[in-house]
């Protein structure tokens, strides 16, 4: 997708809590990734995490030409850490920890990102961020499948680490929709 142009006026309060909140992800994200390669030498991981790592950074990139760097996260040191240590850790587990963090990140991101595109479709604003959306949702969507179809079965300790990133991710859009 090329890169638009940003909003020329001003975008409402909802909507830059969530691109907001889209930045700060996209930052994990891109963490999550290096993190994985940082601690994974499995030929078929680390080409994984390449590649994905390399979409993340062009869903950054494309958030960043709506959000003015002023109106960006304050923790996203924080975001930064906390998504090195969602790639790294899983990546010390195995192949299937790793597939199994990126299931369930990026089925988070995919409900994130729809119920924006929802919200913008009903009230018929910014075609231009919807379109964006979308095609982050997309990508992500992509993310998730790969990662499920490449993915094992989960035992225990495996779905208490899922259930532990799923609610992390859900506290992260909380917080960083006001820091």
């Amino acid at each position: 997708m090329n890169s638009i142009t940003p909003p020329n006026r001003p975008l409402p309060r909802w909507l830059e809590a969530d691109l907001r909140t889209d930045h700060a992800g996209e930052t994990g994200a891109v963490m999550i990734y290096t993190g994985i390669l940082a601690c994974c030498s499995h030929p078929e991981i680390r080409a994984f995490a390449q590649r994905h790592r390399e979409t993340e950074r062009g869903h950054l990139s494309l958030i960043e030409t709506q959000l003015l760097p002023g109106k960006r996260s304050y923790l996203l040191p924080l975001w930064r850490l906390a998504g090195f240590l969602t790639g790294a850790i899983p990546a010390l587990a195995g192949a299937n920890a790793v597939y199994a963090t990126i299931d369930a990140v990026e089925t988070f991101v995919d409900h994130h990102y729809q119920e924006q595109i929802d919200r913008l479709d009903a009230q018929g604003i910014r075609p231009e961020i919807r379109a964006m959306l979308e095609h982050c949702r997309t990508e992500e969507v992509e993310h998730r499948d790969e990662a499920r179809e490449a993915g094992g079965g989960a035992g225990a300790l495996l779905r208490i680490w899922v259930a532990l990133v799923a609610s992390g991710s859900r506290s992260a859009v909380a917080a960083a929709r006001w820091f």
